[in-house]
């Protein structure tokens, strides 16, 4: 691990959405950070659980200048069925994050113990990533749960905002 440094640039991130657009991370100019959310899959209750909030909250984070984009090692088909089943149509839902790009972002992958899961995933995170495409912070799970809490962290990204707060764990 430690692919990603606060302050360097990040991988390449490319990927299809569920709108029908495909989403270029160097394309993506916010105004403060690129806020990239990995999930786990249509399989994981805690994650739909997760990006409901998000989807009522997604109108804080484009107040903020913060662009956001949800992405998993899903297919198409799963990552549309996920869209409509969970209610999540404000968020921009990318699918195909193949596991190996995923170890370039430092990201923990798991095999499956229920037949519902897939035969390997991606375990969820939290990227900040500037307009520059260097990384801010990162939030890198190993389980389903214990992720950042959505409303800390819109008061954090207040915070960073208004006190031009550098990007910290960089030695």
């Amino acid at each position: 691990m430690k692919n990603l440094k606060p302050g360097a640039k990040v991988p390449e991130l490319n990927l299809n959405t569920t709108k029908g657009v495909k989403w270029n991370l160097s394309d993506n100019k916010p105004e403060n950070f690129t806020m990239i959310i990995v999930y786990r899959g249509i399989h994981c209750p805690v994650c739909k659980k997760y990006l409901e909030e998000l989807n009522n909250k997604i109108g804080d984070f484009r107040d903020k200048g913060v662009n956001v984009i949800c992405v998993s090692s899903n297919t198409k088909e799963l990552a549309l069925k996920t869209v409509e089943e969970w209610k999540i149509d404000k968020l921009d839902i990318a699918y195909g994050f193949d596991v190996e790009e995923g170890r370039k972002w430092d990201l923990y992958i798991s095999e499956a113990i229920k037949d519902s899961e897939p035969d390997m995933f991606l375990e969820p995170a939290l990227f900040l990533v500037r307009p520059d495409n260097t990384l801010y912070s990162a939030s890198i799970q190993s389980m389903p749960f214990a992720r950042p809490k959505f409303d800390e962290l819109l008061k954090s990204i207040s915070f960073v905002i208004k006190e031009d707060y550098p990007a910290r764990g960089e030695a």
